[in-house]
């Protein structure tokens, strides 16, 4: 049987990914975009994400001199020990019965609130579906079977964002319109492409700019079957919540961005020059792997767009879309991984990585894999076809057995995708 990839390599690659991770760990992100300590009235700390947890613990040990109290709610798993703030645990990436108590226990804290009050809202990815309050006419379970009917759709996240807005009595700046007149402020670790506030966990403490219509037509787009009753809530056009109706102000704590730049600086001093492509980059995962082996074969073959030896880097969230047929485990790291191994075709001198930041690729324990000239090779010999597992979407399969899988962990931090591609 072939070797491991190089193991110089395989380091590389994986420094870079946990130095792209570390550049948005919130107890050093969090401490250098705090607003003053409050000097009178209450402070409340609410917040809903895979990092929130994590943000409250730093919030504590940053400001243990200021009486503190709230809930912040975190997905299964994510839980860190907090003295002064309570911490839930909740479904991700579909809702589940404590995503609403969740919910009702946030509203709870910001009711009755004054001017001299301010509250800190903490804010990261996945906050959507761990706080999901349903709007009068739909129940929990409906919204679940939104939610997973826009998972399989193909849609971004930011779609998938609107429509769970005009589905809740609670995102959309709705929890910013319920503290008022106290100030709200927002601390966010971003995980969209573009770092629009609105469009992480669903925008509950900002201005929301979109309207029923606007969901309207990505459920018509995408051709989601929603029942009547669940697409008459929808149409029921309400006031948006407009800046002038919250006293809010947004801070971004860390984001896809940094993260790539925190890549590149571990490449440089490795001696890579690196190519930052882009945070946002969208589209389906088996596609953008395609892209991706065209970009690189260009590096290795004809120096463009940068001379090897170079690293090809990028963020953003592609998009799996579950068909019909049967659909194995997987999600769109490994997918776009092994569309590229499937694309190189066991190419000299390409190795990538790719992972969510969150430690948690879709729904599996990885937060992606890697992959080398080899892969293919090694996959071959124990009777895997990198076509077969794609049309099945089972990546995660192909990846564990050959031992190719990034197992990370909870990391308590959320800044999207990162995906670094080798090229000697």
């Amino acid at each position: 049987m072939a070797t491991h990839p190089d193991s110089a390599l395989k380091g590389a690659l994986y420094e870079m990914f946990h130095a792209a991770v570390k550049s948005a760990d919130p107890h050093s992100a969090l401490l250098k975009m705090l607003p003053e300590k409050p000097k009178t009235g209450k402070c409340v700390v609410i917040g809903a994400g895979k990092a929130s947890a994590s943000m409250a613990a730093a919030l504590e040990a940053a400001w243990p001199d200021v009486e503190l109290s709230g809930v912040v709610v975190t997905r299964y798993g994510h839980g860190v020990p907090t003295d002064k703030i309570r911490i839930i645990e909740a479904g991700h990436p579909v809702s589940d019965a404590m995503s609403e108590v969740a919910s009702m226990l946030i509203l709870e804290q910001v009711k009755h609130l004054g001017p001299d009050d301010c509250v800190i809202a903490l804010i990261s990815g996945g906050g959507s579906s761990l706080m999901a309050l349903p709007r009068q006419g739909i129940t929990l379970a409906d919204k679940q079977a939104v939610n997973k009917a826009l998972l399989n759709s193909g849609a971004t996240i930011q779609e998938m964002n609107v429509v769970r807005r005009h589905l809740s009595d609670i995102k959309g700046g709705r929890l910013a319109l319920a503290a008022r007149p106290a100030k709200v402020v927002t601390l966010i670790i971003s995980d969209v492409p573009g770092d629009d506030p609105q469009a992480i966990a669903s925008g509950p403490t900002v201005p929301d700019s979109s309207n029923a219509g606007c969901a309207l037509e990505i459920i018509g787009r995408y051709r989601l079957d929603l029942p009547a009753h669940v697409r008459a809530v929808i149409e029921q056009q309400r006031p948006a919540v407009t800046a002038s109706d919250i006293n809010a102000e947004v801070r971004m704590v860390a984001t896809p961005s940094g993260a790539l730049s925190a890549a590149a600086e571990v490449a440089i001093r490795l001696g890579y020059t690196p190519l930052i492509l882009g945070d946002a980059l969208e589209g389906e995962s088996a596609q953008m792997g395609i892209l991706m082996a065209g970009i690189a074969r260009s590096v290795k073959h004809h120096g463009l767009p940068v001379k090897p030896p170079a690293v090809l880097l990028s963020g953003g969230e592609t998009t799996v879309t579950i068909d019909a047929g049967p659909a194995g485990r997987g999600g769109r790291n490994t997918e776009f991984l092994l569309s590229l191994a499937s694309a190189l075709g066991g190419e000299k001198g390409i190795w990538a990585i790719a992972g969510d930041s969150d430690g948690i690729d879709g729904t599996e324990d990885a937060a992606g894999a890697m992959i080398a000239p080899d892969t293919l090779q090694r996959a071959q010999e124990v009777g895997l076809s990198a076509r077969e597992y794609l049309s099945r979407h089972d990546s995660y399969s192909y990846f564990a057995q050959l031992g190719d899988l990034l197992k990370t962990g909870p990391t308590l931090t959320n800044v999207n995708d990162i995906r670094a591609i080798v090229i000697e």
